[in-house]
Parts: C-alpha cells; structure tokens; sequence
C-alpha cells in the first residue's frame, strides 16, 4: 500500500507546470505586436491595513487595495519599431513640445497577459484594465555588443482581472 507523502503520489502522471516562456500579450487597439513581447511581470495586488488601536491591543481590517506595476521588457525590431510604437502611445499622455497633456480616455489601454500551454492553447488571461505607461527606457546603445535592442516600460493598471 503507497504511502500518503511518497513522491509519486503526490505529483501525477499528468502533471504539466506553466511555463514562463510561453506568453503571449494583447494590446487592445494593437498597440504593440504579441512578437515584441520578451518579458512581462505578472500582477501584484497590495493591501494596505488600517489599524484600530483598542485598550492595549491593535485590530486590523483591510484598507484600500491597489494593483502594483506591471514591467514588460520588448525586443525592437526595425519595422514596425516599438521605440516608435511605444513613444506615441507616451504623446498621448503628454507630449513633450508643446507641453500638453492628453485625456486618460486617449492614452488609457486594456492589456491582456495569455499563458500557453505546450500546443499553444489559452491556459490562463489576465486581462490589465486603464494602463498607461509610468516609465519608459529605450535601453542603450553598445559598440562591444551584438545583442537586440529592448525597450523596457512599466505600466500602472487601474484593475487586473484573472479571467481563468
């Protein structure tokens, strides 16, 4: 008779783990191409308690709840450019001649994060709701390197939803 903690009952014939390296993103208004994509976080979820001081003795309940940052890192090809891409998307929000800002309905987008499993099928969407970009690096140039260039950008979500 098997044990109840032996390995090979604990984990099944069957078992399959996501992988981190099969993702995919999905701009909305196809902002930026799912090929770009190099890394993306997953989302962060923060609660901040509020403390009721009694007596001698502190409670707490849950405070307000925020999404944190979302870090995506993108190869930029030389057509269509994600530096170019990436960039308007920033002059929605402000654009940095004339010095004015943009309506959060013109620069806020929806982003979806999709898992894959080994033969390409959705196993898991978040879906990132009211982003906008909250820092933007174009990377830098290197004479001594041979490596693709990347533009990293950190974007601010309103909600993220965990669909499946």
């Amino acid at each position: 008779m098997p044990q109840p903690f032996e390995v090979n009952t604990m984990l099944a014939d069957t078992y399959e783990p996501k992988r981190q390296n099969r993702f995919l993103f999905s701009f909305a208004d196809q902002t930026l191409p799912a090929f770009t994509a190099r890394t993306a976080s997953r989302p962060t979820y923060t609660t901040t308690p509020i403390v009721i001081d009694y007596l001698n003795s502190k409670r707490y309940l849950a405070g307000k709840s925020e999404w944190g940052t979302i870090a995506m890192s993108l190869y930029d090809p030389i057509a269509p450019s994600s530096s170019q891409k990436v960039m308007e998307w920033v002059r929605l929000q402000h654009e940095t001649i004339s010095g004015r800002d943009g309506y959060a309905a013109f620069y806020k987008k929806d982003i979806e994060l999709i898992a894959l499993d080994p033969v390409g099928a959705e196993i898991e969407k978040w879906e990132l709701r009211g982003c906008f970009c909250q820092e933007v690096s174009f990377g830098e140039y290197d004479m001594a390197s041979g490596e693709a260039m990347m533009v990293n950008i950190t974007v601010r979500p309103d909600d993220c939803i965990l669909k499946f």
